[in-house]
């Protein structure tokens, strides 16, 4: 799920900086250290969309940097228990697979896929249908729903299923082949 909301950090700025377009560099300081990252408590940032306030430096001392409090609102994603997301095969094993939503990484056991998919071995290794009619397999698109999440101080991890109503394969690349 996206969240708009407002963040804090104390950004650093080296005194080369100083001038004119102090705020410019502050913002693209911001931009460059947070956009792509991800705090267990918020989530990935997606994007900066705005800064509403940058406090007044403080020198510290002995380097000569600059310490500044910048209040900033933020595009975040976060994925919750329950959720359906719409994701991209990247990996299949005889364990599961794991696909990719955005940043974030899912993974789906063999246990959480329907029993009337059989894993297939051989140069591209997927998930098959007795009949042959779906095929799940690397750069296949498929709707999942995350029953579990984990979260580190950097990272999240998900689990999905897709043993459920209207879950599954939404686009084949090997199909169009």
């Amino acid at each position: 799920m996206f969240f708009h909301i407002t963040l804090e950090r104390n950004m650093q700025l080296h005194p080369r900086h100083f001038g004119p377009h102090l705020r410019d560099k502050l913002v693209a300081k911001l931009m460059k250290d947070v956009e792509g990252t991800c705090s267990g408590r918020h989530g990935f940032v997606v994007a900066i969309t705005g800064v509403e306030d940058i406090g007044k430096g403080l020198i510290r001392e002995g380097t000569g940097f600059v310490t500044f409090p910048v209040k900033y609102q933020a595009v975040v994603f976060r994925p919750f228990k329950g959720e359906i997301l719409e994701a991209v095969v990247t990996m299949v094993n005889k364990m599961g697979f794991f696909a990719e939503a955005g940043p974030v990484q899912i993974f789906v056991s063999n246990h959480l896929i329907p029993d009337d998919m059989e894993f297939q071995s051989g140069d591209v290794p997927n998930y098959t249908t007795s009949d042959g009619s779906v095929k799940i397999q690397k750069d296949s698109e498929v709707r999942l729903k995350i029953i579990g999440t984990r979260v580190d101080a950097t990272e999240i991890f998900c689990i999905g299923t897709i043993k459920d109503d209207f879950l599954g394969v939404i686009n084949d690349p090997g199909a169009a082949a």
